[in-house]
């Protein structure tokens, strides 16, 4: 039985000759087989670090693990933390802006759909093979499912993502009321944001597999909407103000 019991420690590390601002959680797991507890690496998603990285740090404070090792956990824990914190999620506003960014993935190029509202708060992502209509439609179903209809969604030039909108309206999925737009202006909050997701790619240096991916960048995704206080916790039994007693609080729910 997991018990997750998330432990936050920030603190200055040097890796690489390099002094690193750096931040991970710990999930502590007990009852297992050898009567005593071990620490898993949940999730380091939040800076500028590869798996090699967290493995070299852990190291340091006597915890042998192997980059392979976290990389398992992140699949493992990932879709249960979305879960969790899913259940306190914050409404996102009606006007949507909506682009495509390049992942790497096996040697190749995929392509991640994402979305933020005008305020820049995460509406939602989806990793596709391909960038055409059908990866388009998938992408606005989940995003219409999870957070209704909005007001006005803005896009990109590329054809195929307004081929997609006109098809979903006539198929009813999406209201004909909701305005379509296309604006590089009003775009660049959502170009921006693809930054938050770069820069923690960019020292993974590409992905082996394409489920690998999907769902470490959910993860770094999950991250950063708790950066944007997209969640409401003032409503968390106790009241906790720290982060660890937060994590602690949401999983524990």
């Amino acid at each position: 039985m997991i018990a997750p019991v998330l432990v936050q420690t920030l603190e200055a590390v040097r890796i690489q000759g390099i002094m690193v601002r750096c931040e991970h959680w710990i999930c502590l797991r007990d009852g297992i087989s050898t009567g005593r507890s071990s620490y898993f690496v949940c999730a380091g998603m939040g800076f500028k670090l590869s798996s090699r990285d967290l493995v070299q740090m852990m190291g340091e404070r006597g915890i042998a693990l192997t980059h392979t090792t976290i990389l398992r956990w992140v699949q493992r824990y990932v879709p249960e933390f979305e879960k969790r914190w899913n259940k306190y999620s914050r409404p996102v506003g009606g006007s949507w802006r909506c682009d495509e960014t390049y992942i790497k993935v096996k040697g190749g190029w995929t392509y991640l759909y994402r979305a933020v509202d005008k305020q820049g708060r995460t509406v939602d992502l989806l990793l596709s093979e391909r960038r055409d209509v059908a990866a388009a439609k998938r992408f606005f179903s989940k995003a219409l499912k999870k957070h209704g209809t909005p007001r006005v969604i803005t896009l990109d030039a590329y054809a195929a993502s307004h081929r997609a909108i006109t098809e979903l309206k006539s198929a009813g999925t999406i209201a004909r009321r909701v305005g379509i737009r296309s604006s590089k202006y009003l775009n660049n909050v959502v170009e921006q944001d693809h930054r938050r997701i770069k820069q923690r790619t960019r020292p993974m240096l590409g992905f082996k597999r394409f489920q690998t991916a999907a769902t470490t960048i959910s993860g770094i995704e999950l991250v950063e909407k708790i950066r944007k206080q997209q969640f409401k916790t003032g409503n968390l039994p106790g009241r906790p103000a720290s982060a660890p007693d937060i994590w602690a609080a949401i999983l524990a729910a």
